[in-house]
Protein backbone atom coordinates (compact mmCIF):
# COMPACT_ATOMS: atom_id res chain seq x y z
CA UNK A 1 0.00 0.00 0.00
CA UNK A 2 2.55 2.63 1.01
CA UNK A 3 4.41 1.79 -2.59
CA UNK A 4 1.13 2.18 -4.23
CA UNK A 5 0.72 5.68 -2.73
CA UNK A 6 3.91 6.54 -3.61
CA UNK A 7 3.87 5.94 -7.45
CA UNK A 8 0.52 7.91 -7.08
CA UNK A 9 2.37 10.92 -5.90
CA UNK A 10 4.87 10.44 -8.30
CA UNK A 11 2.22 10.22 -11.32
CA UNK A 12 0.99 12.10 -14.10
CA UNK A 13 -0.82 15.05 -12.56
CA UNK A 14 -4.33 13.81 -14.05
CA UNK A 15 -3.91 10.33 -12.70
CA UNK A 16 -2.82 11.48 -9.24
CA UNK A 17 -5.81 13.92 -9.01
CA UNK A 18 -8.17 11.44 -10.17
CA UNK A 19 -6.86 9.14 -7.38
CA UNK A 20 -6.88 11.03 -4.95
CA UNK A 21 -10.10 12.27 -4.88
CA UNK A 22 -11.17 8.54 -3.67
CA UNK A 23 -12.09 7.88 -0.05
CA UNK A 24 -10.77 4.44 1.54
CA UNK A 25 -7.55 2.00 0.85
CA UNK A 26 -10.17 -0.89 -0.40
CA UNK A 27 -11.76 1.80 -2.59
CA UNK A 28 -8.08 3.12 -4.45
CA UNK A 29 -7.16 -0.45 -4.64
CA UNK A 30 -10.04 -1.65 -6.12
CA UNK A 31 -9.27 1.14 -8.54
CA UNK A 32 -6.37 0.38 -9.68
CA UNK A 33 -6.30 -3.31 -9.87
CA UNK A 34 -9.62 -2.16 -12.84
CA UNK A 35 -6.56 -0.61 -14.68
CA UNK A 36 -6.28 -1.17 -17.90
CA UNK A 37 -3.38 0.63 -19.23
CA UNK A 38 -3.07 -0.68 -23.16
CA UNK A 39 0.55 -0.19 -24.81
CA UNK A 40 2.65 1.33 -22.23
CA UNK A 41 4.16 4.51 -24.15
CA UNK A 42 3.62 7.08 -21.98
CA UNK A 43 4.37 7.58 -18.28
CA UNK A 44 0.28 7.13 -17.26
CA UNK A 45 -0.10 3.80 -19.16
CA UNK A 46 3.23 2.83 -17.09
CA UNK A 47 1.80 4.45 -14.20
CA UNK A 48 -1.65 2.93 -14.29
CA UNK A 49 0.79 -0.86 -15.40
CA UNK A 50 2.41 -0.41 -12.59
CA UNK A 51 -0.56 0.64 -10.00
CA UNK A 52 -2.56 -2.50 -11.65
CA UNK A 53 -0.33 -4.80 -10.84
CA UNK A 54 0.39 -3.61 -7.13
CA UNK A 55 -3.33 -3.29 -6.56
CA UNK A 56 -3.46 -7.33 -7.77
CA UNK A 57 -0.83 -8.34 -5.67
CA UNK A 58 -2.14 -6.47 -2.34
CA UNK A 59 -5.24 -8.31 -3.11
CA UNK A 60 -4.02 -11.54 -3.44
CA UNK A 61 -1.89 -11.37 -0.25
CA UNK A 62 -5.19 -9.80 1.13
CA UNK A 63 -7.06 -13.21 0.30
CA UNK A 64 -4.17 -15.13 1.74
CA UNK A 65 -4.23 -13.45 4.98
CA UNK A 66 -8.35 -13.76 5.15
CA UNK A 67 -7.96 -17.63 4.58
CA UNK A 68 -5.34 -17.99 7.31
CA UNK A 69 -6.79 -15.95 9.72
CA UNK A 70 -9.85 -18.03 9.85
CA UNK A 71 -7.53 -21.11 10.25
CA UNK A 72 -6.61 -19.47 12.74
CA UNK A 73 -9.46 -18.84 14.15
CA UNK A 74 -10.80 -22.33 13.95
CA UNK A 75 -7.52 -23.31 15.54
CA UNK A 76 -7.27 -21.37 18.43
CA UNK A 77 -11.07 -21.52 19.16
CA UNK A 78 -10.70 -25.66 19.55
CA UNK A 79 -7.97 -24.87 22.21
CA UNK A 80 -9.64 -22.01 23.97
CA UNK A 81 -12.59 -21.09 22.97
CA UNK A 82 -13.16 -18.25 25.37
CA UNK A 83 -9.85 -16.44 24.74
CA UNK A 84 -10.98 -14.61 21.67
CA UNK A 85 -14.29 -13.03 23.82
CA UNK A 86 -11.40 -10.77 24.77
CA UNK A 87 -11.69 -6.93 23.27
CA UNK A 88 -9.01 -7.05 20.71
CA UNK A 89 -7.84 -10.06 21.15
CA UNK A 90 -8.14 -11.42 17.58
CA UNK A 91 -6.75 -15.24 16.15
CA UNK A 92 -2.69 -14.21 16.13
CA UNK A 93 -2.92 -12.38 19.58
CA UNK A 94 -4.50 -16.28 21.06
CA UNK A 95 -2.35 -18.13 19.02
CA UNK A 96 1.37 -16.48 20.12
CA UNK A 97 -0.22 -16.64 23.22
CA UNK A 98 -1.15 -20.08 23.44
CA UNK A 99 2.48 -21.06 21.37
CA UNK A 100 4.32 -19.43 24.12
CA UNK A 101 1.97 -20.92 26.84
CA UNK A 102 3.19 -24.26 25.09
CA UNK A 103 6.67 -23.62 24.88
CA UNK A 104 7.25 -22.68 28.56
CA UNK A 105 5.17 -24.75 31.05
CA UNK A 106 8.06 -24.61 32.91
CA UNK A 107 8.95 -20.66 33.31
CA UNK A 108 5.09 -19.86 33.99
CA UNK A 109 4.45 -20.69 37.35
CA UNK A 110 2.63 -17.96 38.22
CA UNK A 111 0.85 -14.96 36.29
CA UNK A 112 3.82 -12.36 37.64
CA UNK A 113 6.33 -15.17 35.46
CA UNK A 114 3.83 -15.22 32.65
CA UNK A 115 3.58 -10.93 32.66
CA UNK A 116 7.69 -11.29 32.48
CA UNK A 117 8.01 -13.45 30.15
CA UNK A 118 5.55 -11.32 27.86
CA UNK A 119 7.74 -8.40 28.47
CA UNK A 120 4.81 -6.68 30.51
CA UNK A 121 6.08 -6.85 34.31
CA UNK A 122 6.59 -3.28 35.55
CA UNK A 123 9.98 -2.16 36.89
CA UNK A 124 11.08 0.23 39.10
CA UNK A 125 12.55 3.37 37.58
CA UNK A 126 12.08 5.99 39.94
CA UNK A 127 14.62 8.91 40.82
CA UNK A 128 14.48 12.16 43.45
CA UNK A 129 10.95 12.78 43.91
CA UNK A 130 9.89 10.87 40.67
CA UNK A 131 7.90 7.99 41.39
CA UNK A 132 7.56 5.61 38.10
CA UNK A 133 7.92 2.42 36.36
CA UNK A 134 9.00 1.14 32.96
CA UNK A 135 8.54 -2.04 30.96
CA UNK A 136 10.94 -4.97 31.06
CA UNK A 137 12.86 -4.27 27.99
CA UNK A 138 13.55 -8.70 27.74
CA UNK A 139 10.97 -10.91 27.34
CA UNK A 140 9.04 -13.01 23.71
CA UNK A 141 9.15 -10.06 21.36
CA UNK A 142 6.25 -11.45 19.54
CA UNK A 143 3.99 -11.94 22.51
CA UNK A 144 4.93 -8.25 23.68
CA UNK A 145 3.75 -7.31 20.33
CA UNK A 146 0.39 -8.92 20.70
CA UNK A 147 -0.21 -7.21 23.59
CA UNK A 148 0.39 -4.00 22.14
CA UNK A 149 -1.51 -4.43 19.12
CA UNK A 150 -4.87 -5.78 21.55
CA UNK A 151 -3.99 -2.66 24.02
CA UNK A 152 -3.79 -0.20 20.95
CA UNK A 153 -7.14 -1.55 19.33
CA UNK A 154 -8.70 -1.15 22.88
CA UNK A 155 -7.60 2.38 23.66
CA UNK A 156 -9.24 3.19 20.05
CA UNK A 157 -12.54 0.90 20.26
CA UNK A 158 -13.19 0.11 23.90
CA UNK A 159 -14.87 2.41 26.01
CA UNK A 160 -13.84 1.48 29.75
CA UNK A 161 -10.35 1.65 28.46
CA UNK A 162 -10.72 5.24 26.73
CA UNK A 163 -12.03 5.91 29.92
CA UNK A 164 -9.29 4.15 31.79
CA UNK A 165 -6.80 6.61 29.53
CA UNK A 166 -8.50 9.82 30.08
CA UNK A 167 -8.44 9.11 33.98
CA UNK A 168 -4.76 7.99 33.78
CA UNK A 169 -3.86 11.39 31.92
CA UNK A 170 -5.28 13.46 33.84
CA UNK A 171 -3.31 11.87 36.91
CA UNK A 172 -0.45 13.01 34.99
CA UNK A 173 0.62 10.00 33.28
CA UNK A 174 2.22 9.66 30.03
CA UNK A 175 0.73 7.82 27.06
CA UNK A 176 3.80 5.50 26.98
CA UNK A 177 2.88 4.73 31.22
CA UNK A 178 -0.43 4.06 30.21
CA UNK A 179 0.25 1.73 27.48
CA UNK A 180 2.52 -0.37 30.28
CA UNK A 181 -0.75 -0.17 32.47
CA UNK A 182 -2.26 -1.82 30.12
CA UNK A 183 -0.37 -4.55 28.82
CA UNK A 184 0.23 -6.07 32.62
CA UNK A 185 -3.65 -6.04 32.60
CA UNK A 186 -4.26 -7.73 29.62
CA UNK A 187 -1.37 -9.82 30.32
CA UNK A 188 -3.30 -10.56 33.48
CA UNK A 189 -6.41 -11.24 31.65
CA UNK A 190 -4.56 -13.81 29.58
CA UNK A 191 -2.97 -15.86 32.14
CA UNK A 192 -6.95 -16.32 33.68
CA UNK A 193 -8.16 -17.12 30.90
CA UNK A 194 -5.28 -19.95 29.97
CA UNK A 195 -4.90 -21.55 33.22
CA UNK A 196 -8.46 -22.37 33.11
CA UNK A 197 -7.53 -24.69 30.00
CA UNK A 198 -8.43 -28.38 30.84
CA UNK A 199 -5.07 -30.21 31.44
CA UNK A 200 -5.32 -32.55 28.82
CA UNK A 201 -6.07 -29.26 26.31
CA UNK A 202 -3.64 -29.72 23.26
Amino acid sequence: MITLKTIIVNAPAELREALDAIAGDKALIDRCAGFRPGAIDNTTASAKHTLRALAKRWLFLNDEIVEHDKILRELTEAVAPTLLDGFGIGPDTAAEMLVLFGDNPERIHSEAAFAKLCGAAPIPASSGLTSRHRLAFGGHRQANAALYRTVIVRMRFHQPTIDYVARRTAEGLTKREIIRCLKRYIAREIYCELTRLPLDAP
